[in-house]
């Protein structure tokens, strides 16, 4: 048996994406370039002690590193639920939670709030951990922020890589439509299925580049619903912004004091307003995300899954039953296009 002091070699088991793209790339690229940083990496995922993957992505790579490294520890990070940010499609989180009760020997979920309603859709995997996200500190931290100033405009900013409806853009349209822009200006960055008439549009950036005008910005809003741990709210926070965000998904719990909650669109000119005014107050009680502490995290989860003699047994009649399933998958993706 390994010895529960050796680090543990952990493969991600993910088609990275460079560039813009969605906040699960993101995290999972600052947590890979993390623990290649502590020695904790490995590359080739046959020589790894740990795969870690994520939500319901590369099933059939998945399955088949289970069946030939039946020895190996696999993770399981999931989203969601799916079903909630797409208002269909429940039969992915079906999928899931069958993932992780047949080869997942600890579930991580991303927020307090993803695990319960993850639990009220049926996922009865055990043992699970909450670890929230973090980003690239060397890109995403409050160096070199513009002050906050009383004098001239106040300057929101707004994110978002997807261009999903339910990502809140009717908080945003109300926003452009009612907003005092002799007060306020409104930056929205990313992908938009609305036109703006007050507020400016840029389209989705490089990281560095994004960090560069969060740092110009004041105040961060999210409105975007049944968002389980929003990438692109942390890495505002982790740029030293307050935040104004919808009272829903994992949002309250990851503002905690920095900022406030708003619940319906004509209340949140009203919360904007609240936290110009106590700016400071609200800055200083920003909650830090930090990828060295949310790596240790995730390294201590995975010695909890040491302690447990096996990982699990993925029968042959399993790994056909999931196997045949990712067609499925393949299938409705083909129908959708």
């Amino acid at each position: 048996m390994k010895s529960f002091k050796k680090m543990k070699k952990i493969h991600i088991l993910l088609e990275f994406r460079e560039g813009p793209w969605g906040g699960g790339n993101q995290f999972l690229k600052a947590l890979r370039k993390e623990l290649v940083k502590i020695g904790a990496y490995e590359d080739d995922p046959s020589k790894a002690d740990v795969i870690l993957f994520n939500s319901h992505h590369n099933i059939q790579k998945l399955l088949k590193l289970k069946f030939t490294h039946p020895q190996k520890k696999f993770i399981h990070r999931i989203d969601g639920p799916t079903f909630l940010i797409r208002n269909k499609d429940l039969w992915i989180d079906k999928l899931i939670f069958k993932l992780s009760e047949s080869i997942a020997d600890l579930s991580i979920f991303q927020s307090n709030w993803s695990f319960k309603k993850c639990e009220e859709l049926g996922f009865k995997n055990k043992p699970n951990s909450i670890i929230y996200n973090a980003p690239d500190g060397s890109i995403f931290n409050s160096a070199g922020k513009t002050p906050f100033k009383n004098s001239g405009k106040i300057r929101l900013i707004a994110t978002s890589w997807s261009g999903n409806p339910n990502k809140g853009f009717d908080i945003y349209k109300y926003l452009d439509e009612h907003l005092d822009f002799k007060k306020y200006e409104f930056i929205f960055i990313g992908n938009s299925p609305i036109n703006f008439k007050n507020a400016s549009h840029i389209k989705p950036l490089p990281s560095n580049e994004l960090a560069d005008e969060l740092k110009k910005s004041d105040i961060y809003i999210t409105a975007s619903k049944n968002d389980p741990c929003s990438n692109s709210l942390i890495e505002a926070l982790s740029c030293g912004l307050p935040a104004i965000v919808l009272n829903d998904g994992g949002h309250p719990e990851l503002i905690q004091s920095g900022g406030e909650v708003f619940t319906t669109k004509e209340d949140i000119i009203a919360k904007i307003e609240i936290v110009s005014d106590n700016y400071t107050t609200y800055k200083n009680n920003i909650p830090p995300y930090k990828i060295q502490d949310i790596a240790q995290e995730y390294m201590e989860a995975i010695n909890i899954t040491y302690r447990a003699p096996h990982p699990k047994n993925l029968t042959i009649t399993k790994y056909l039953s999931l196997y045949a399933e990712t067609y499925l998958i393949k299938l409705k993706s083909l129908l959708k296009k």
